[in-house]
């Protein structure tokens, strides 16, 4: 699977060893950055071109870190097409994609530990959209929300 991952300096350390991680299991890895370590760095400059990658098709599936998560699910959600959440747990990860189409996967750096993180991310790359009925048609009316911003 070909996998993104963006984060600012609060989950940089996370994202390295996630993105070592990857490589390990055959996963092809699209850094966005953090390349190094910046205090000053913001996450909106790396999460919207993985989210924007993310709806493009230019990578399967999406993996965004900061400090806590939330900014980074925040700023993803603002891309049309993306369905991103901040997942802490197994039962999230895995049923997020299964019912919600889940694209887009946010952690937090200072919240989690690198062997949660891991097993949370194994759970959401190896989970498939279930294709139900009930579920297409919440995001179908997920779809039309996002038109509806879009044509304002």
């Amino acid at each position: 699977m070909r996998v993104g991952i963006a984060t600012d300096h609060g989950g940089f350390v996370l994202k390295e060893d996630v993105v070592g991680k990857l490589r390990d299991a055959g996963h092809e890895v699209v850094d966005f950055g953090a390349h190094s370590l910046n205090q000053d760095d913001d996450y909106p400059d790396v999460v919207t071109p993985l989210a924007k990658a993310v709806v493009g098709g230019e990578v399967d599936r999406g993996i965004a870190i900061c400090g806590s998560g939330v900014g980074a699910s925040v700023c993803a959600n603002k891309i049309p097409g993306v369905r991103a959440a901040l997942i802490h747990d197994h039962f999230s990860a895995r049923q997020g994609v299964e019912d919600d189409h889940l694209n887009l996967i946010c952690m937090g750096g200072r919240t989690i530990g690198p062997a949660v993180a891991w097993d949370l991310i194994q759970t959401f790359l190896a989970a498939e959209f279930s294709q139900a009925e009930r579920h297409l048609r919440r995001l179908g009316k997920v779809a039309s929300l996002e038109q509806g911003l879009r044509a304002r």
